[in-house]
């Protein structure tokens, strides 16, 4: 739909964020507090309880991490398919529930595995059904408020874990499988809120079977995907240039270490600041973005992270550094909220869980290609050049979206 630079009508006539997106938003909340959890102690777990060597761990991650983006866009094309949402998160969240005891009584590493594995694909099987239901029960006038919110939430979710984990390790004398114990608590919590708060919107009678009383389930065809539209392809082009910039968390962790003395104590400060700071953004980023074109702020978020990127790249001292890390963090609170709110514009409604699902396909290759580039220059020349060569790529993918902007007759400057 029309992205007005400024719309003539005030925020303050808007119609008011709909609960079921509250419940959305505090399931995401509860649930990445228990992810995060999980996420930040399940290796070190393998690495020192139960002996597992570091290659094997690594191959755990790679393989689970693959499996939660694989189902993202399988699980985006079948609720379209079904158009129903909450069934398909349901799951999702049970999954994702049922790893957390696993984990916490598992004594082996095919445990650790299976566990691992229902926690990420479970996860794969809620994200995209969950981000085009925000579409789908989000007003028009406030979809970029909504999706602000639930993005917020979440990443407050993940900063509240990172400190929970710690107090939990601190409480129970470091006993993993206690720590996972408590890591199901909040999991549960987000199931039940789910199930009970979380309301699909009523469907119109077109899209019900009269004989059935149940929703039309929608063919999946190929053409579907030509006709996503090519504003939305060109957006996927430049979200595929931009998530190369985005090297992995795991830098700014390596940099802070490696080049500025951050002891391993006090690395879990760096994920907190990050998380903190991309949740304070999201919701009041996507709340301006109803006022101001989408494609605007999010080639703002494009310079907050070249900012970013030169202030990793030079800082003098570790408070520099950090205040790099602060930056990047809003950077993708700003972009994330953006990109997510402009995929449910620009997509058909029947194809939202297909449009969401291919979004996540091509950020996860480029993700992963993310991550090798930078560490590979890290290894040749060191983390500096990594946040050099990220600015470069960040600012590439600005000047795409500034073609498409053109291209799509959208307004990027006044």
């Amino acid at each position: 739909m029309p992205n007005k630079l400024f719309s003539t009508s005030s925020l303050d006539h808007a119609p008011s964020i709909p609960k079921s997106i509250w419940a959305l938003g505090l399931a995401s909340f509860l649930i990445n507090i228990s992810s995060v959890i999980v996420f930040g102690l399940s290796a070190v777990y393998m690495k020192t309880i139960l002996g597992v060597a570091t290659g094997w761990i690594g191959l755990l991650e790679g393989i689970v991490e693959a499996c939660a983006y694989g189902t993202r866009i399988f699980s985006g094309v079948f609720s379209d398919y079904l158009r129903r949402r909450k069934a398909i998160m349901v799951w999702g969240f049970a999954l994702a529930t049922l790893a957390r005891p696993i984990l916490a009584i598992s004594s082996s590493f095919g445990a650790v595995f299976t566990a691992r594995l229902l926690d990420r694909v479970g996860n794969g099987i809620q994200s995209t059904p969950r981000d085009a239901l925000v579409g789908d029960i989000s007003p028009p006038e406030i979809k970029g408020s909504c999706y602000g919110l639930r993005q917020s939430l979440a990443t407050a979710g993940s900063f509240v874990g990172g400190i929970v984990g710690v107090g939990a390790m601190l409480w129970t004398g470091q006993n993993f499988q206690h720590v996972f114990w408590i890591a199901t608590i909040p999991a549960v919590l987000a199931f039940i809120i789910l199930v009970i708060a979380v309301k699909e919107p009523p469907r119109s009678p077109d899209e019900m079977d009269s004989t059935t009383n149940k929703p039309v389930r929608h063919p999946i065809r190929w053409s579907d995907v030509i006709r996503l539209g090519k504003p939305y392809w060109l957006l996927m082009i430049v979200a595929a240039i931009f998530m190369l910039s985005r090297v992995s968390e795991a830098m700014l962790i390596l940099h802070a270490h490696q080049n500025f003395g951050l002891s391993e104590s006090y690395t879990p400060l760096i994920l907190i600041l990050y998380n903190g700071t991309n949740s304070l953004a999201s919701y009041p980023i996507g709340r301006l973005s109803d006022k101001m074109s989408r494609q605007m702020i999010l080639g703002f978020g494009f310079i907050v992270l070249i900012v970013a990127d030169i202030l990793l790249s030079w800082a003098p001292n570790i408070f520099v550094m950090m205040a790099g890390v602060a930056v990047w963090g809003v950077q993708i609170g700003i972009t994330q909220s953006m990109f997510l709110a402009l995929v449910a514009d620009t997509v058909p409604d029947d194809l939202r869980g297909t449009g969401f699902g291919f979004f996540y396909l091509v950020s996860a290759v480029s993700l992963v290609l993310a991550s090798t580039i930078g560490g590979t220059i890290a290894q040749c020349y060191n983390e500096h050049v990594t946040f050099m060569v990220s600015s470069l790529i960040a600012s590439v993918a600005l000047i795409a979206l500034i073609m498409m902007a053109r291209y799509t007759k959208k307004p990027m400057a006044q």
